[in-house]
């Protein structure tokens, strides 16, 4: 495949780049803020993914022909559109998918938790690139790559975030569990999830939610992003990289696959309401 490419190809909200031989960058540019639409996710970062893998696997293939596993190396960088440094991605389009129930009930089975899956069972590195704000399924989404770069927030404000408790919407199943997988401490998990806490850079640090904070807004998190990658990039040479991470995340991809009951504030509040 020739890089640089887009998806959808009539209207692009992603872009992939190959811009050495071991390492692809998607970047989401769904407007400045990268909001993760169905669109979005199934014509723009699903077959982005696939583009990526196809790639690799070519390398990959090549080297098991050979003893030179050079061509087997790899890492991926998603970043969030890099000509601003105010949003890695704000979330899902809640507001939108709630006004319409149906694409609403089909949202995370079909759509939202198959890309998790896919991103947890990758078979290269995968570096989320954090270019500003992080809300909401922005955050899951960057908690299902292998590792978080930051922006320290000096040159524009910058949060980390699970805002959902503030908007009155429950954790779909696989959201919870992604959080469980990714933030071992308690404490943390609970001003996450409960607190809806906004992580300053600082604080993301501190608790182990990102690896690195940079300056140097978005340019600074992709070249410290390339710098990662390319400590990690032999780690998938021998194609068991994928196979472990699967494992390794096997409750989170199993509670994906069911996670097709959407719980409901009003729904309930009925409920209980039907049981005092």
């Amino acid at each position: 495949m020739s890089f640089p490419v887009s998806f959808p190809v009539n209207q692009p909200l992603v872009t992939v780049t190959h811009p050495e031989p071991a390492l692809w960058i998607i970047e989401l540019h769904n407007g400045a803020d990268s909001r993760l639409t169905t669109t979005l996710i199934s014509n723009g970062l699903m077959p982005a993914l696939d583009a990526v893998e196809r790639d690799w696997r070519n390398g990959f293939r090549a080297s098991l022909k050979s003893k030179d596993k050079t061509s087997a190396k790899g890492t991926l960088i998603i970043v969030g559109n890099t000509s601003q440094d105010k949003f890695f991605s704000n979330g899902l389009a809640f507001e939108q998918l709630s006004a319409d129930p149906p694409a609403f009930a089909n949202f995370f089975p079909v759509v939202y938790n198959p890309m998790l899956r896919r991103l947890l069972s990758f078979p290269i590195p995968t570096i989320a690139a954090i270019n500003g704000h992080c809300f909401a399924g922005g955050m899951i989404l960057a908690l299902a790559c292998d590792y978080r770069v930051m922006t320290d927030g000096n040159k524009k404000a910058a949060w980390i975030c699970m805002n959902e408790v503030h908007f009155g919407a429950p954790l779909p199943l696989s959201f919870t569990a992604m959080i469980n997988a990714k933030i071992p401490d308690p404490r943390t998990r609970r001003k996450v999830a409960l607190q809806g806490h906004r992580f300053s850079p600082v604080e993301a640090l501190q608790t182990g939610i990102v690896d690195f904070t940079v300056a140097g807004g978005t340019q600074g998190v992709l070249s410290k992003a390339k710098e990662l990658a390319a400590s990690v990039n032999e780690l998938p040479k021998l194609g068991a990289y994928g196979l472990i991470r699967r494992e390794l995340y096997r409750d989170v991809m199993e509670a994906s696959a069911r996670d097709v009951d959407r719980p409901s504030v009003a729904a309930d509040d009925n409920a209980a309401k039907a049981r005092l």
